[in-house]
């Protein structure tokens, strides 16, 4: 498949580019430095936008691609609307060029909490919440934008990320979360959203990852 991948020098991000080189697939890197890359340069087209949030600098990067996939979204607890942001100028990019396939990271507080879920786990969530609200509120906003675009878009809803191993073993809920689903390695999402890729039942959907 003919892949674009945003935030390709974040944890996830360098993990799906990473994983999709290895499977075989044409890789296209959006990046602002090209040195941050995990991947040698030769393996992958890097296209450079200093701008991420400028629709035009970004159309060439999703033209003709089978998918898209985006790691792009806050590094800490001001999120400052960031992830919504980027978000809406890989809309508008894919929109323009008529790319149908888009999939991004989200969380699992996002979703609603399973109707079983055990009360320790509940007031966890309750507690992550509470600390990282403004987070939370800028991947809700995120979203919404999705949920009103023309796009097959798909929102891949980890919990806690860890920097564990690539296990290909994890639990996933199209529409809701993983019952109890504490946490899950930063590779297992990448490998989850490139499994989802042609996955027509996660289109138009969050899907919930958890060990």
């Amino acid at each position: 498949m003919k892949l674009t991948v945003f935030g390709a020098t974040g944890g996830i991000g360098q993990e799906i580019v990473r994983q999709a080189v290895a499977a075989g697939h044409e890789v296209t890197a959006v990046v602002r430095d090209p040195a941050r890359l995990a991947v040698p340069l030769s393996d992958v087209t890097v296209h450079t936008a200093a701008r991420v949030d400028d629709p035009e600098a970004l159309r060439e990067a999703v033209a003709g691609r089978d998918a898209v996939l985006s790691g792009l979204g806050s590094r800490g607890r001001k999120a400052d609307g960031i992830a919504e942001r980027l978000t809406r100028a890989v809309l508008t990019a894919v929109e323009a060029e008529g790319t149908r396939r888009l999939l991004v990271v989200s969380a699992a507080p996002v979703a609603s909490t399973p109707a079983d879920e055990p009360l320790l786990d509940r007031m966890t969530l309750s507690l992550i919440g509470a600390v990282l609200k403004e987070v939370y509120a800028d991947l809700t906003a995120m979203e919404a934008a999705l949920a009103a675009s023309a796009t097959d878009w798909t929102s891949v809803r980890p919990p806690k990320l860890t920097n564990g191993p690539l296990t290909g073993t994890y639990r996933t809920v199209v529409g809701g979360n993983p019952r109890s689903g504490r946490s899950i390695s930063r590779a297992d999402v990448a490998h989850a959203m490139l499994t989802l890729t042609d996955d027509p039942a996660s289109v138009k959907q969050g899907v919930g990852v958890a060990y």
